[in-house]
């Protein structure tokens, strides 16, 4: 107990002295919100990664899917690295940048209503992103305080608002700056923690080979005359797996938070070695993580008060038997994935508040003439006031997602489901295809919305006839065709306007 507390402790003034350090540097928007747009290719792939993969992921969704698929469910986390980091950095990363540098959009609302001239669209996305951010907040909030629970002892509701606590005060402190170096911190300690933890579960099993035979021996939930379906290549479901695949890797190009993290990267140079970065970070995080859940049925389950299986307890009840040691490097290792994807939430959610509710600043594009300047110093103080509404705002949102957290819900994978289909169904396809396509209408992004967000919610309320899982994959597809179809037979942009909005991949 005294290695965990003490590794803890460490850990926590470390997080809290960087944010101190980074203060100077987040005292106007640009700096509180993107670094100054000047964040390097290592500090950048380590925040993407850092944001995407949390206690969401390594308890919830590693412990359940690994449960339902066996070792199949390594193919998620490749999935992540391929479709969610690669792919995501090829196709977003240079367009982002470029395109949202050249119209000085600094959040994914901002990007619509710019983007699309329509303030209209910039309010209801920043609707959008804050409610639907909250339930993937309380997620990571279940999954950490689960894990502290059992590896500490702690009750439930203080690991909850000790990790906001600690949380909230790095990223006022520092804002996005601070964000990115602690992300660079906590990956490290999750690329080690990973990758040790893997080799002491597999070696309490008697060697990966013998583990894999133990798996071999267990019979199917659907059919307990059939044996070997959890070691196979793809598991006893490839169609739900498929889902899930898809949910968490082409989510994360809707995403605000981790769209966000490239309107911040230095240049094409840095976004160049970043996908790189990024993706083995993936490879190795997500994919360790999948694969160590895959072993979760060898151990004994704990079974909830309503009789069904726990999901959520299944990962920490495979790591409290280990040593001490490496039980305090699982808690580091999970509280370091949660704190960042929290900082992450926290400072997305509070920005588009801020900048796209309550300052809807109208910005004029290259080539336009600005109407309603305002003198240097008058700027200077309406900067600093944003930031100071920004960080208030970062409390009231860690408020709201801690009341949720004390009483979730559902699984974390639900809670996440609910999140990651309704935003990347949203915004996934009139952000991509703006980036590519100039035949994007207005009409064509409010008909994503819809789609995106009505679908999740009907499904929602009608008790989730289509599992969340699956009806956040359909969200994400279906909103390419929904834009498409609709963009072609609705009113065109300016060729004025969209031409200018292009003018920044010519140069």
């Amino acid at each position: 107990m005294f290695i965990k507390i003490f590794l803890t402790i460490i850990f926590l003034a470390v997080m809290v002295g960087v944010g101190i350090y980074s203060h100077k540097q987040a005292k106007s928007v640009d700096g509180f919100v993107l670094g100054g747009r000047s964040v390097g290719p290592w500090l950048t792939a380590f925040a993407y990664g850092t944001s995407y993969f949390s206690a969401v992921v390594f308890v919830g969704y590693a412990g359940q899917f690994g449960w339902k698929y066996g070792l199949s469910s390594t193919w998620i986390g490749i999935g992540n690295a391929v479709i969610g980091s690669l792919l995501a950095w090829l196709l977003l990363g240079r367009r982002t940048k470029l395109m949202t540098q050249h119209i000085e959009s600094r959040t994914m609302p901002d990007f619509f209503g710019t983007r699309y001239d329509s303030q209209s669209l910039r309010v209801v996305a920043s609707v959008i992103a804050f409610v639907f951010l909250i339930p993937y907040t309380a997620g990571v909030y279940k999954g950490i305080s689960t894990l502290f629970e059992m590896g500490f002892g702690i009750p439930y509701e203080y690991c909850v608002v000790g990790m906001a606590a600690f949380t909230a005060i790095y990223v006022i402190f520092g804002g996005y700056k601070a964000t990115a170096m602690n992300d660079f911190i906590q990956g490290i300690i999750m690329l080690f923690g990973i990758v040790a933890i893997i080799a002491a579960v597999l070696a309490a099993q008697g060697g990966f080979f013998t583990a894999v035979e133990k798996l071999a021996a267990m019979p199917s939930d659907a059919d307990p005359a059939v044996n070997g379906g959890f070691a196979s290549w793809f598991g006893p479901d490839p169609w739900g797996l498929l889902g899930v695949v898809i949910l968490t890797s082409l989510g994360t190009m809707g995403l605000p938070q981790m769209v966000g993290k490239f309107y911040s990267i230095t240049d094409e140079s840095a976004i160049r070695r970043g996908t790189i970065i990024s993706t083995v970070f993936a490879f190795i995080v997500a994919g360790g993580c999948y694969f160590l859940g895959g072993f979760g049925r060898l151990y004994e389950p704990v079974i909830a008060e309503n009789g069904k299986i726990a999901f959520d307890s299944i990962i920490p009840a495979m790591l409290v038997t280990l040593p001490d040691v490496l039980i305090a490097l699982v808690v580091l290792l999970v509280l370091s994935a949660s704190m960042s994807t929290l900082a992450s939430l926290v400072l997305t959610s509070s920005s588009t508040m801020t900048l796209d509710l309550i300052y809807r600043d109208k910005k004029s594009l290259p080539g336009e003439v600005e109407e309603g300047a305002i003198d240097d110093v008058v700027a200077e103080r309406v900067e600093r006031r944003k930031v100071v509404v920004m960080r208030v705002l970062i409390v009231f949102f860690i408020v709201i997602s801690l009341m949720i957290a004390l009483n979730p819900p559902t699984f974390i994978a639900q809670l996440m489901g609910i999140s990651w289909g309704a935003l990347a169904g949203a915004f996934l396809a009139p952000f991509m295809l703006g980036l590519y396509w100039r035949g994007v209408t207005t009409a064509g992004v409010w008909a994503s919305f819809i789609w995106g967000v009505g679908l999740t919610v009907v499904n929602m309320l009608l008790g989730n006839p289509i599992n969340p899982i699956n009806c956040g994959a359909i969200a994400m597809l279906g909103g390419f065709p929904v834009v498409w179809l609709v963009s072609l037979v609705t009113p065109k942009l300016p060729k004025e306007l969209v031409d200018r909005i292009f003018d920044c991949y010519k140069k």
